[in-house]
């Protein structure tokens, strides 16, 4: 999920000469917590984890008993149906809670691996989950949060962008929403590179990293992102850039109907 330097080096200098380029920033399946504290599955029983071949590898959120919220790039070879399974129920990757066959897949049709807009996708879990303390399915926000609105982050991705290995246990962080104008507008770094189905979110020292990816973004109790790109983690002036779901529920609603 987090650009190389050198690669975000060499897209000022094209842009400076003026050269068209991708807006593709990031290596897809990367995301992670840094600066995040160690939280219950209790307190963010929607979270899950993506496994493929017996690793985790992104996160995801619970929308309803057999439906699981993800990035689009999460969904991209290798991963397939048969080798991606869903541990949810706990605050430990490789352990606990239950772990569930997914059963189909969808990625937004209009996502563009270059761009990243419209990176969101659907899994639909074979058998059901069975809801309780530590298994609840969270609603999918309508409304883009305001700027400045209180938001958390949570995953099981990497602790730092360079030597940080991946936690074993949940971490969440706290963070604040970047609206998408203010994330698009001088003040930092990414300039036109945040399109309409993007939302930001930024704390000194707390951002999603490896691992992360497809995993969720709250605020008010409500799921308003999508990790799913950005330059580096917890860079300061470039802040982690989501899939944003009140511009793209529709489409989950839709979509979870078909998957």
């Amino acid at each position: 999920m987090f650009l190389l330097t050198v690669t975000f080096l060499a897209m000022l200098l094209a842009i400076t000469n003026g050269a068209v380029l991708p807006l593709g920033l990031e290596s897809p399946q990367d995301g992670r917590i840094v600066g995040g504290i160690a939280s219950s599955i209790e307190d963010r029983p929607w979270q899950v984890s993506l496994q493929r071949s017996g690793a985790h590898f992104c996160g995801g959120s619970i929308i309803s008993n057999n439906i699981i919220v993800t990035a689009a790039h999460c969904l991209d070879s290798p991963t397939t149906v048969s080798n991606l399974r869903i541990r949810a129920g706990s605050n430990k990757r490789t352990y606990g809670g239950v772990l569930i066959q997914a059963a189909a897949m969808k990625a937004h049709e209009g996502y563009n691996s270059e761009t990243k807009v419209n990176d969101i996708g659907v899994v639909r879990l074979q058998t059901k989950l069975t809801f309780g303390s530590t298994i609840k399915a969270i609603a999918m926000a309508s409304v883009t949060p305001a700027h400045g609105s209180a938001a958390s982050i949570s995953g099981w991705g990497k602790t730092s962008y360079t030597g940080g290995s991946s936690s074993g246990t949940l971490l969440y962080a706290d963070t604040r929403i970047v609206g998408r104008t203010q994330c698009a507008s001088s003040t930092y770094g990414y300039g036109s590179f945040v399109r309409a189905t993007m939302i930001c979110a930024a704390a000194a020292n707390k951002d999603a990293c490896q691992g992360d990816s497809g995993g969720p973004l709250v605020s008010g109790g409500q799921l308003v992102g999508v990790v799913s790109w950005g330059r580096e983690c917890a860079l300061a002036n470039y802040p982690g850039v989501f899939a944003n779901v009140a511009e793209l529920r529709d489409w989950v609603l839709q979509a979870q109907k078909t998957v």
